[in-house]
């Protein structure tokens, strides 16, 4: 019996690790065909989301085709199954209410919350989730605006644009900060663009040259790339339905 006990202790982590890392894989997926910019889930896109190499992804969605969560076609990529799209959607779901919940409730800064989330992510329980996201007051959107996908995988599609694609005297309102670069979202802090800050357009230069924005009182230059990731709702208040 001892015996058993220890080849069970043995075996239980790799198990564990291995449906982890379907559930990192499916997400990864899904981000990709699924984004704002879909694009074609091929092995090289799926190998540069997750940090691995092309060899091991192509071997990872053979089996994910075998269990009927994708559908793999050598040369042509892979696209997400029905089955496939709702682990997937779980997976994000408790993510983003994870990221909500650090920052609301135990006050990590935006810039930290991706990392935690990631490494609870897979391990909450379905009653952890339910009292998160009644504590929080059902929110709809997680510190950097992405939405949150329902319990029943419906996730929304606001509308908004970038800042960048504002003209010189336009306000509009931040809603979210697609970027989750650590170092980015810190100094965006720094100059209070985040979700719900109202930002006008000062000046723009043509052929991507940087912005100038006002943020309060403020005057900042943001580079075209950085001023990219920054998606903004013209003339709108940020609704985010969280207790605070």
């Amino acid at each position: 019996m001892d015996l058993n006990r220890k080849r069970n202790a043995r075996t239980r982590p790799e198990s564990n690790r291995l449906s982890h890392e379907i559930e990192d894989y499916l997400k990864a997926i899904y981000k990709i065909v699924e984004s704002e910019s879909p694009r074609p889930a091929t092995t090289s896109a799926v190998a540069a989301a997750l940090s691995v190499s092309p060899a091991s992804v192509t071997s990872m969605l053979k089996k994910l085709h075998a269990m009927k969560l994708v559908r793999y076609e050598r040369y042509y990529g892979v696209s997400i199954l029905p089955a496939g799209r709702k682990i997937a959607l779980e997976v994000i779901r408790h993510h983003r209410l994870l990221e909500l919940y650090l920052q609301s409730a135990l006050g990590y800064s935006w810039d930290r919350v991706d990392a935690e989330a990631e490494r609870l992510e897979h391990v909450i329980s379905e009653e952890m989730e339910d009292r998160i996201d009644a504590l929080l007051g059902h929110p709809t959107v997680d510190p950097h605006g992405d939405p949150i996908p329902t319990k029943n995988g419906v996730v929304a599609r606001p509308s908004h644009r970038g800042l960048t694609d504002l003209s010189p005297g336009e306000t509009a309102v931040v809603c979210r900060v697609a970027d989750q670069d650590g170092a980015k979202l810190r100094y965006l802090a720094t100059l209070r663009l985040v979700p719900g800050a109202r930002v006008t357009v000062v000046e723009k230069g043509p052929f991507g040259e940087p912005l100038v924005v006002r943020v309060g009182k403020s005057r900042h230059v943001l580079g075209a790339e950085l001023a990219s990731q920054v998606k903004v709702r013209p003339g709108a208040s940020l609704r985010r339905k969280v207790r605070r």
